[in-house]
């Protein structure tokens, strides 16, 4: 089943519904898919071998995306943050593209003059001018719908591939043709180059949800989003989420009554934040959703009734799952391997390994799956005894001090509970006895002086144990976090290691 079909089914079920809101602009779902009719013409006839965004979330990157599907080619949207090097790399290897977005930037880099380009407001007028005869053949479902470059926040960035089959076992796995009433909406403001948009953009089309899309994120315009659009569901990173009830608390007004759903993924959910996100959205349910780009967005989900649960219960067990990211999906098997891949009983941490038909696992480069179809995560967590999975960070940030193995995300909880503390990274950091030693990274929180470091030894030596004491202590004024709101631990160990 190509992606394609989940926006011709909308269509055909709803074309006078509002599809998409933009920058003012609103697209019904006939007029979406007739946009993405004339953009698969457009791809065929420039001979591209892929379709590549390098702009902000628009009507745009919607359109590029169903047209690429349409015209069996993949779609790649590029992080257009990246340093000219980095990014004139990516183009190098998605040759020959079209590529919607900052046409002068690409020209620029593009020595070989290989791609064909558009700008924003020229792709969507094309697109719409296009003589389309009839409507098109697809591929049925075989090849690849999407290209992402991963983050690339431990290594060099992969061009990670999506089936049409992934994608589509996921949606049908998690949303309900047509469920969405014509009240809904679904705030879009993660960027268009990462997993959770594209899967947003996906299953608010299956749903024949309205989406309104938020270009460039800032706290202020999203509220009023919510406000001016009565949006229901949204998505956020933690960063986000942080900087919306800051904006709150400043008096930025704006009327949230209509949202029903608020989820959150894509870095870690400091507990403190959405204690108090719970007690300032009380009648939102919260949904913590983890996935990865390699499979297809969302593999498990702690739920909207297990936060409030979690939030308001006096057992330390239910309470503690709000620090969890839930239970599996029915759809995927999930197991916890140790480094020799035997499978960890309950409570016993090691790398997450999942499998479904949701999950791709594949690179342009390599395939990541094993014999039995198994994709390791990279991640490093643990499943409780009721099956709640537990993260403990990526398994490439494990500290290894004279042969044990130490989790960074026990030293910083830990940390967290300091009233001082506002943010803090542990990395593993040279050691000429040890091989490696713990460094932190510290960040004070306002209106606190700076905490002893000696302090901070005394109470990790009391809490954990020795072994997780740190040999180095930097006090920052903030940690780096890429837009996804993912710790780039490889920055903090280079300033750490100097």
């Amino acid at each position: 089943m190509n992606i394609a079909l989940l926006l011709e089914m909308a269509a055909d079920a709803a074309g006078d519904r509002v599809a998409l809101v933009c920058d003012g602009q609103r697209w019904t779902y006939a007029e979406l898919l007739a946009a993405a009719r004339g953009a698969c013409a457009l791809i065929r006839d420039s001979k591209a071998e892929f379709v590549a965004l390098l702009d902000e979330s628009s009507e745009a990157s919607v359109i590029g995306m169903f047209g690429a599907a349409l015209a069996g080619v993949p779609y790649c949207p590029l992080n257009y943050r990246l340093a000219d090097v980095d990014l004139g790399s990516l183009l190098a290897r998605i040759s020959p593209a079209l590529v919607i977005g900052d046409s002068d930037r690409v020209h620029r880099l593009d020595v070989t003059s290989s791609h064909v380009v558009y700008s924003r407001s020229a792709f969507t007028l094309a697109v719409q001018e296009a003589v389309v005869t009839g409507a098109e053949e697809y591929d049925p479902g075989l090849g690849i719908a999407i290209q992402l470059f991963t983050s690339g926040t431990t290594a060099a960035p992969k061009a990670a591939i999506l089936q049409h089959a992934n994608l589509v076992s996921y949606i049908l796995g998690t949303v309900e043709f047509a469920s969405a009433d014509d009240s809904e909406a679904a705030l879009v403001s993660v960027p268009p180059y990462h997993i959770a948009g594209i899967a947003a953009v996906a299953s608010s089309i299956y749903a024949q949800r309205r989406i309104v899309m938020l270009p460039a994120f800032s706290p202020d315009v999203w509220l009023r989003l919510v406000d001016a659009e009565g949006v229901t569901n949204a998505f956020v990173v933690p960063t986000m989420l942080g900087r919306i009830i800051h904006a709150i608390d400043k008096g930025v007004h704006g009327n949230v009554a209509s949202l029903r759903s608020i989820a959150y993924g894509g870095g870690k959910m400091p507990l403190e934040l959405i204690h108090r996100a719970l007690d300032l959205f009380p009648d939102a349910g919260f949904t913590n959703a983890y996935g990865l780009t390699e499979t297809s967005s969302t593999i498990a989900l702690l739920g909207p009734d297990e936060h409030r649960a979690a939030h308001g219960s006096d057992d330390p067990v239910v309470r503690a799952r709000l620090a969890s990211v839930g239970i599996p999906l029915p759809t995927i098997e999930l197991e916890i391997r140790d480094e020799e891949g035997r499978v960890l009983s309950a409570g016993q941490a090691g790398e997450i390994y999942v499998r479904g038909d949701q999950v791709s696992g594949q690179y342009r480069e390599r395939s990541a799956l094993d014999a039995d179809g198994w994709f390791p995560t990279r991640d490093a967590g643990y499943l409780d005894a009721d099956g709640y999975l537990f993260l403990a960070g990526r398994a490439d940030d494990v500290i290894v001090r004279g042969g044990e193995n130490i989790s960074p995300g026990e030293i910083e909880d830990l940390l967290l509970t300091h009233p001082a503390i506002a943010d803090v990274a542990a990395v593993a950091v040279p050691s000429l006895e040890w091989g490696e030693g713990v460094g932190l990274a510290v960040v004070v929180r306002g209106g606190f002086d700076q905490p002893d470091v000696d302090e901070l030894k005394d109470l990790i030596r009391q809490r954990l144990r020795s072994s997780r004491v740190p040999e180095v202590v930097r006090f920052l004024p903030s940690l780096p976090y890429n837009e996804m709101g993912k710790l780039l631990r490889r920055e903090i160990k280079t300033l750490l290691a100097a």
